[in-house]
């Protein structure tokens, strides 16, 4: 069970370490990312400017090829396309004209030179081309009618993308398209896209960091209130070195690849001290075969030979039935990991792997006891029954002390991530998740949204409608461009800003501190604005009401204060936000607040008057509070592998306790007869026992509390908003685990104190 619990946690590990890695330029691919230094903070993160790729290999010799890379729909929503009579929703995103010369992802139609160089130009990958036109020859050349809106024609058919790309999608459209479709991209203080560029083979990556920290200010004036400076991340430690702090690439999910290595060598250790324990419990009866054979001429080392050789083979059977129980198990390992890891039985590193992995197991597994089998007197050992000195007793509890200790930890870690997971779920988030659904703006509804919600708010089931640039569960669109009355020139902040339309608060149930909401009653409210309550701190309003603000060019009154939000993830804190409205608004989420009880019949008649007003496109929504679970997949598979791992962890452990026990009772069979001979009770002799054998547990409850709560702080200041790690966290655990020893030994104590003294004695 513990090889095969290794085997699996190094599959993932292994997995994800080899994310990206199939590039064949991987060592000269970088990703560009953007350090921001403002109101005395320094923020970080991937999104750069929009023409900053192509002038990036236009200006720096060393920069041999650059893509930016943007997604083509909003989060949570897809593409429509039509072709051949089919209407089907896709995931993709805009590229650079170099893409396909940068990554490895293989054509199957087309040229990697002209694939993505004009504003038509379209690749599509093999599965998108079979559902389609049947195969991927048959695509080459063929229009597809995009977003009902323009035809692209498709130049290219890339191979499906292997499931260890950190990046996915279906389609490419140029980046000539995205410039075009997107004005801001001109203005060098707008950023939202990735930037990827690949360097000369004889560059160096620290000289060309050095050359474009400062790159944007060729293109804009300088702000000291709020600076900008570039760098250079390597493409392939970007999916598991993600995570910014002070400015810096600081962890990332190489976080949980470090934690669960080392869950899998504990788990395996644990293994190997049970080993130890049991084989050392049962070498009574191998005492005398060690006796004899000493006797008639072993040698010590031939000895130690022999019993590591028996560790070995044990491991090997051991490792033969592990395969198999992790073939069994990598379905369900798979679907809770969202990974497609099958076991690599045709490479041959795997079973140079599993070598290593059972000749070094079965060594440390077998040492202690080869080494203190062989170092048994002869005389001794065939003259009377074994006996153990102080140290040989204190090294084996110390074993169990040091697997208890593991198991703890691994509680208290299952306890703390449980518990946060909680939080994060039923945390109170300033507005209702539930019963909230998002539907994008697409095709007719830009131009059919008012009769829409006029129509589906006619719906017995629907509550209210409004409209959203992006969802309250991400709004990623910030800005720096507002200035008050009074403000410092030299202070600089950035905003985190929303577009949306009328009953945009009453559909998520927003709380007004002060002031009013957007209302039609106002002719004037496209020149308003709501602020939340960190925007109205950080502006240092009392009472900011009726005061003029502007955003950008945009110059506005501030009509009401909302009730702080989370608009992202526990992870952050609450930014400044802005909103202002716009009901024409042209693409984003239209938020629709439901009726719990018949939300089945209310979804059939807004699918039905969707058809209606949209033919082109299919009726596709999402929950809320879905897109908000989303947010913490990586946590809740960490939660649940770290659940089943502890109790793994706690059941070998025992295993081991048990075998303590076994070799403890059977060493003080003399003692136990002698005091039932003397008048002790059978309650007397197991509460002996049982006491003996609960105090390393103690001990290593004393030791796993301080090092839990280490890790688990540590893990817990990734949130901004988090539980406290409260006494009865490590009280919980250390009950448990001595609750769990105690079921384990009192078996055997029970039974040793049952036994009849006098056979005992007399066997004695």
């Amino acid at each position: 069970m513990g090889i095969a619990c290794s085997i699996l946690i190094f599959l993932w590990v292994i997995d994800e370490r080899n994310v990206d890695s199939f590039h064949a330029n991987g060592k000269f691919l970088f990703q560009v990312y953007e350090r921001n230094f403002y109101d005395g903070k320094i923020n970080a993160g991937y999104t750069t400017q929009g023409l900053l790729a192509n002038e990036l290999k236009r200006v720096i010799p060393e920069v041999q090829f650059s893509s930016g890379y943007e997604h083509a729909s909003a989060p949570g929503t897809q593409t429509t396309f039509e072709a051949a009579g089919k209407v089907i929703k896709m995931d993709g995103a805009f590229a650079g004209e170099d893409f396909f010369s940068m990554f490895s992802f293989p054509l199957l139609q087309g040229s990697p030179q002209t694939a993505l160089t004009k504003y038509e130009t379209f690749a599509i990958s093999k599965k998108m081309a079979e559902v389609f036109f049947g195969n991927a020859s048959s695509a080459i050349g063929k229009i597809v009618r995009y977003e009902n809106k323009e035809n692209l024609l498709i130049t290219a058919v890339f191979d499906n993308l292997p499931a260890n790309s950190s990046i996915q999608f279906d389609f490419l459209r140029s980046w000539v398209a995205y410039v075009k479709q997107n004005e801001w991209v001109h203005n060098w203080g707008n950023s939202s896209p990735n930037t990827f560029i690949q360097l000369q083979k004889n560059a160096d990556p620290e000289k060309v960091q050095a050359r474009i920290k400062d790159f944007i200010y060729r293109y804009q004036q300088k702000d000291n209130s709020f600076v900008v400076e570039l760098g250079l991340q390597p493409y392939t430690d970007r999916y598991l070195h993600s995570t910014f702090n002070n400015g810096r690439v600081d962890g990332g999910r190489i976080e949980y690849v470090r934690l669960f290595t080392f869950i899998a060598v504990f788990i395996l250790l644990i293994a190997c001290i049970n080993f130890m324990n049991m084989a050392t419990a049962r070498s009574v009866a191998r005492a005398k075969e060690v006796g004899v054979r000493k006797v008639v001429g072993a040698l010590r080392s031939v000895l130690i030979g022999q019993f590591i050789g028996e560790a070995i083979l044990l491991t090997f059977f051991s490792t033969a039935i592990a395969i198999g129980l992790v073939s069994i198990c990598l379905p369900a390992f798979n679907t809770l990991t969202g990974k497609q890891i099958s076991v690599p039985a045709s490479q041959p590193v795997f079973w140079f792997s599993l070598v290593a992995l059972i000749t070094i197991t079965g060594f440390v597994a077998g040492s202690y006891p080869a080494i203190f089998l062989s170092s048994l007197n002869p005389v001794k050992v065939l003259k009377s029954s074994l006996k153990f000195s102080w140290g040989a007793l204190f090294f084996r509890k110390a074993l169990v002390v040091f697997q208890f200790a593991l198991s703890i930890v691994l509680i208290v870690s299952m306890i703390v991530t449980y518990r946060q997971m909680q939080y994060v779920q039923a945390k109170n988030l300033g507005y209702d998740r539930e019963n909230l659904i998002y539907v994008p703006i697409e095709g007719d509804l830009v131009k059919n949204y008012a009769v829409f919600k006029e129509e589906a708010g006619k719906i017995p089931g629907v509550v209210s409608i409004s409209k959203m640039r992006n969802s309250p569960t991400v709004i990623e669109h910030h800005t720096g461009s507002i200035s008050w009355e009074g403000k410092d020139p030299n202070l600089s902040v950035s905003f985190a800003d929303a577009v949306v339309g009328y009953d945009f608060t009453k559909t998520l149930k927003l709380k007004i501190k002060s002031g009013r909401d957007f209302s039609n009653e106002y002719g004037n409210d496209s020149a308003s604005f709501l602020l939340n309550e960190t925007a109205v701190q950080k502006i240092g309003y009392d009472d900011p009401i009726g005061s003029i603000i502007t955003w950008g060019n945009r110059k506005g009154t501030i009509v009401g204060v909302l009730q702080d939000f989370h608009f992202n993830s526990l992870h952050q804190s609450i930014d400044p936000l802005i909103v202002r409205l716009d009901e024409n608004w042209n693409w984003g989420t239209v938020l629709i607040r439901l009726r719990g009880e018949k939300t089945r019949e209310t979804l059939t008649g807004l699918k039905t008057l969707w058809k209606e007003l949209n033919p082109k496109f299919p009726f596709t929504y999402s929950f809320s509070d879905e897109q908000y679970a989303q947010l913490y997949k990586s946590e809740q598979i960490v939660t649940k592998l770290s659940t089943y791992f502890a109790f793994l962890a706690i059941f070998i452990s025992c295993l081991g306790l048990f075998g303590l026990a076994l070799f403890s009772a059977s060493q003080r069979t003399k003692e136990i007869g002698v005091r039932k001979v003397l008048g002790a009770s059978v309650i007397n002799i197991a509460s002996l026992l049982t006491t003996n054998f609960l105090k390393p547990v103690v001990v290593a409850i004393v030791i796993a509390i301080p090092v839990s709560k280490y890790f688990m702080q540590r893990w817990l200041e990734s949130f901004a908003y988090k539980i406290e790690m409260q006494w009865w966290l490590f009280a919980c655990a250390g009950i448990s685990a001595v609750f769990i020893a105690l079921v384990t030994v009192s078996y055997q104590a029970i039974k040793a104190a049952l036994t009849n003294p006098v056979k005992n004695l007399r066997t004695e």
